[in-house]
């Protein structure tokens, strides 16, 4: 893929819109022609990230929008998920609120995960994969 392309979603944050964030990043594999290896491990990242905004961004019962941004330039991918909701905060009677392990397995499957949670609320996770060339198995 030569140049950069960016695909931006803004769908509402519920559990069917991340099959539409994974077709959207299976696209920009295709077109990059990106080997399946780093095509899983880019979407169990995504889906991992977009997973905490449905879970943890809003208050049960309230509505939110979920906003991913995927930039491709030269060898790196570099993915942005934004919630509006209340941010990362310990939520222990939170029924979903799982077992903590989201943001381990993004780090341990990108190169670089920043993650901001500003005063208003919303919460920015940045995933920056480098992309294999496309004999590279990695």
């Amino acid at each position: 893929m030569s140049g950069e392309s960016s695909v931006e979603l803004a769908l509402p944050a519920r559990p069917e819109s991340l099959t539409i964030v994974r077709q959207a990043l299976s696209g920009l594999a295709e077109a990059g022609r990106w080997n399946a290896t780093f095509l899983t491990d880019a979407k169990i990242a995504l889906s991992e990230a977009c997973s905490n905004v449905v879970v943890h961004a809003y208050p049960e019962g309230t509505d939110g929008m979920l906003t991913v941004v995927m930039t491709v330039a030269e060898d790196q991918l570099v993915v942005l998920v934004r919630d509006h909701g209340v941010g990362i905060v310990p939520r222990i009677n939170n029924r979903g609120a799982g077992l903590g392990l989201g943001l381990p397995l993004i780090a341990a499957l990108t190169n670089e995960v920043r993650v901001r949670s500003a005063d208003d609320g919303h919460t920015e996770v940045t995933m920056i994969f480098t992309v294999p060339s496309n004999g590279d198995p990695r």
